[in-house]
């Protein structure tokens, strides 16, 4: 059974949705992100991923309070990403709550870094982030492509142990338009043993329906569940 993590995305301390990640696109969909992590909780999701836009765009982690509230009032296993930037960064997504950390902009921009973090860290900690748009990688919270390609990046983490990757599709993010289904067969073709999460595009219970159907292992469901596309008493009976 594909497992479920719903989405937090903070923008001035809000829960917010973007399409393609275009911060001018912005929709405040709540002012209490703790409020909406409780409500995930009381439907017996429990995991969560939480990103931090204001980090992303500014290059160090912001909304780290917020993260520890959500983490202070649930027992949501939360994975965090957005603005991780340095040893300091990293430390205070740990100590305030965060259980797993997702790398993205840092494994282009400064592998040795990664390494580090992966070395110290484990697997069981850091999840890849390959967030991609026409099979490039994007960094700095999407607001720049970079040159690296996905399976060559891939390929260089993969075989250092690395066992998590979280794949967004850019082009698909939070446009209710469904999810990229063939990409992500297309990796796990080539790394079946993979715990790839899928993300971007999700737009009904069919989708995810197809998602495990197709063998993918777990899926991040954002603006779907924001705009009643997916309720969360639809995801209680699959």
């Amino acid at each position: 059974m594909i497992e479920l993590i719903p989405a937090i995305d903070l923008l001035d301390g809000k829960c917010v949705r973007l399409q393609k990640g275009d911060y001018k696109s912005k929709k405040i969909y709540n002012d209490n992100p703790v409020e909406v992590a409780k409500m995930f909780e009381d439907y017996g999701l429990q995991r969560l991923h939480v990103v931090d836009l204001n980090g992303a765009a500014s290059h160090h982690v912001e909304n780290y309070r917020i993260l520890n509230m959500i983490a202070a009032r649930t027992s949501l296993a939360i994975d965090f990403g957005g603005g991780i930037k340095s040893d300091e960064d990293l430390i205070i997504a740990f100590e305030n709550g965060a259980q797993q950390v997702t790398i993205g902009s840092i494994a282009v921009t400064n592998p040795g870094l990664f390494d580090k973090w992966f070395s110290c860290y484990g697997r069981e900690k850091i999840i890849l982030g390959a967030d991609v748009k026409n099979y490039k990688i994007a960094v700095n919270g999407w607001t720049e492509e970079s040159d690296c390609e996905l399976f060559p990046f891939l390929d260089s983490y993969l075989p250092k142990g690395v066992e998590r990757v979280i794949c967004t599709d850019i082009d698909r993010d939070g446009m209710l338009e469904g999810p990229n289904i063939d990409l992500y067969k297309e990796i796990l073709a080539k790394y079946p043993t993979l715990h790839l999460i899928a993300s971007g595009g999700v737009s009904s219970i069919e989708d995810v329906k197809a998602l495990d159907k197709a063998g993918i292992p777990a899926v991040i469901i954002g603006k779907a569940l924001y705009e009643n596309k997916i309720t969360l008493q639809d995801l209680e009976k699959l």
